[in-house]
């Protein structure tokens, strides 16, 4: 049986992923710090808790046990945040990922899933954005990224390592089954923070900015079902079980949406109007982001099966639902 480390795997997209390992049949370990994960979402595999630039900890559950491959994903990732403790995502998101590779390098482990980003590709001009459009983040947290991007490829350079990289665009939705989804308390995503705001558990949502160069002013993504996020790592790692040559790629649909379609859409399904409040742009925000899914389809196969603003919407909105009824019940 293949063994897998997931680091962050208490994590929303780390714990979905986790599942979807756990059904296709691998055996797993998790390493989270719990900062922003949770314990409960974790529905396969064994945990160890711990800090990545712990490296005495690290090493030690890579010597307690014979990997096959690792994924990736712990990290920060709120681009405002960023910008206000830049070198905390640099220490985070950038070094960690050099005491993960030293571990690599020392115990063997050849194969390797990192989440990325599409704030690596910065303000987009031409759309959809392809894996070779430049590169040129306007923000702290794409930097991050990018940097431990060049980390890896210049690492498999010299080593054997063969690595996936996988640029996620907008992460939404929750698993449909109902057990897991965005557990974060601070979590800022659009779709899961207008969610809020139908449940009244946030006061109102907000817009920032509202005179992007977009057909209505306001920002424009490409939002992601998180299974099909998830699904899409279990690919990358079948592929590279497969087919050992390393790939960068894109992880959206094509499909992109403005904030006041989302908040619409969510007004929409939970039948309430909640309130929006429009303000001035954030720093770091580009206008526009829609990928390009070629790629990934044709090298690894990945087959979206949640291809819709309506089922992310329905999933996310469902979960937090039932969140807020284990807290309240009746």
């Amino acid at each position: 049986m293949t063994k897998i480390l997931v680091t962050g795997g208490a994590g929303y997209i780390g714990s979905h992923t986790v599942k979807k390992l756990g059904e296709a049949g691998y055996e797993i370990v998790i390493y989270d710090n719990l900062s922003t994960g949770s314990a409960a979402a974790i529905l396969y595999g064994k945990l160890y808790e711990g800090e990545l630039n712990d490296k005495q900890c690290l090493s030690k559950v890579f010597e307690q046990h014979s990997f096959d491959a690792v994924i990736h994903f712990a990290a920060s990732i709120s681009v405002p945040e960023s910008l206000e403790q830049p070198l905390n995502y640099y220490s985070n998101n950038t070094s960690n990922v050099i005491n993960i590779l030293q571990c690599c390098k020392k115990f063997n482990v050849n194969q390797f899933v990192f989440s990325s980003t599409a704030a690596v590709y910065g303000e987009v001009q031409d759309f959809p954005v392809e894996e070779s459009s430049p590169t040129l983040p306007i923000n702290p947290y794409g930097k991050s990224k990018l940097m431990s991007e060049s980390i890896i490829r210049d690492y498999a350079q010299a080593s054997e390592l063969q690595y996936v990289i996988l640029r996620y665009f907008n992460v939404a939705g929750a698993d449909s089954s109902g057990k897991i989804g965005q557990m974060g308390q601070k979590a800022a995503h659009l779709i899961k923070v207008g969610c809020d705001a139908a449940l009244g558990i946030r006061a109102s949502a907000s817009i920032y900015g509202t005179d992007y160069p977009t057909k209505d002013g306001t920002g424009i993504r490409d939002y992601i079902h998180v299974e099909d996020l998830a699904t899409a790592h279990v690919d990358a790692l079948k592929y590279l079980e497969q087919e050992p040559t390393s790939q960068i790629l894109n992880c959206g649909y094509g499909t992109g949406y403005s904030v006041k379609e989302v908040f619409s859409k969510i007004k929409e399904i939970s039948g309430v109007d909640f309130p929006v409040v429009e303000t001035s742009r954030r720093e770091g925000d580009p206008a526009c982001v829609i990928a390009s899914g070629k790629k990934i389809r044709e090298v690894i196969g990945w087959n979206p099966q949640h291809n819709s603003l309506d089922e992310i919407v329905r999933s996310a909105l469902a979960w937090e639902q039932k969140k807020l009824k284990q807290l309240n019940p009746v």
